[in-house]
């Protein structure tokens, strides 16, 4: 079969749409990933009563199980007690949950390598520990763990095409969806590979900006 070009020009729509939909469920799932992240590894850092072992629990039991059965769980399983999501926001859910424990460990770890000094100079000027952890372990934390962080974004990113699995139209989902049509597989294929080194590429490149910003020296 020859690889042919005017047909994926003529399936670029459907691609694209499909492509804003991976953008958007993924942007949000970043967003709602690093939320948790910061908030758990908050927890597990400072070790909450309580609040911590539960997160390690969430932690163990999202790293321990397969993103598919998550997925499943929460698009299938949750209607069954009254919980019933959207397509779109059982994606987001799921992917924000998958990558926020990723996160966790992510956050907790920078936290980790914040020197004992800086917290000791933070008690002697008198912070508030909240005002320690936001406005000097967080920051450099963040630093410190950004590259392991920027990987679990990228995965977040790859594994948005789990999501076809329910349904939702993102962008593997257009294209098994023409391949089971039009059995144009070399075409499709080879479209969404190249839409997905982009947006890889893409988000290297910001986090690679932000990490170079950064390091840059503080110049008041």
């Amino acid at each position: 079969m020859d690889f042919d070009v005017n047909y994926l020009l003529a399936q670029w729509p459907a691609l694209f749409a499909g492509l804003l939909m991976t953008l958007r469920v993924s942007l949000l799932a970043i967003g709602f990933s690093l939320l948790i992240g910061v908030l758990g590894g908050g927890v597990r850092a400072l070790r909450v009563p309580l609040l911590g072992p539960a997160v390690a629990l969430y932690v163990e039991v999202i790293r321990n199980t397969p993103i598919l059965v998550q997925l499943f769980f929460i698009f299938y399983g949750l209607p069954a007690i009254g919980l019933e999501l959207s397509l779109f926001w059982s994606g987001v859910l799921c992917l924000s949950l998958w990558a926020g424990a990723y996160q966790v460990e992510n956050v907790r770890g920078g936290l980790a390598t914040v020197e004992w000094g800086m917290h000791e100079a933070a008690f002697a000027l008198s912070l508030r520990p909240w005002h320690y952890f936001c406005l000097i372990a967080l920051p450099i934390a963040f630093r410190t763990s950004l590259p392991a962080m920027l990987n679990t974004a990228i995965s977040l990113l790859k594994n948005s095409s789990y999501l076809q699995a329910i349904g939702l139209a993102e962008l593997t989902f257009v294209a098994v969806d023409r391949i089971a049509t039009d059995f144009r597989a070399l075409e499709m294929f080879s479209a969404i590979c190249v839409l997905y080194l982009a947006l890889v590429a893409l988000l290297a490149l910001a986090a690679g900006r932000l990490a170079a910003h950064l390091q840059r020296p503080f110049r008041p």
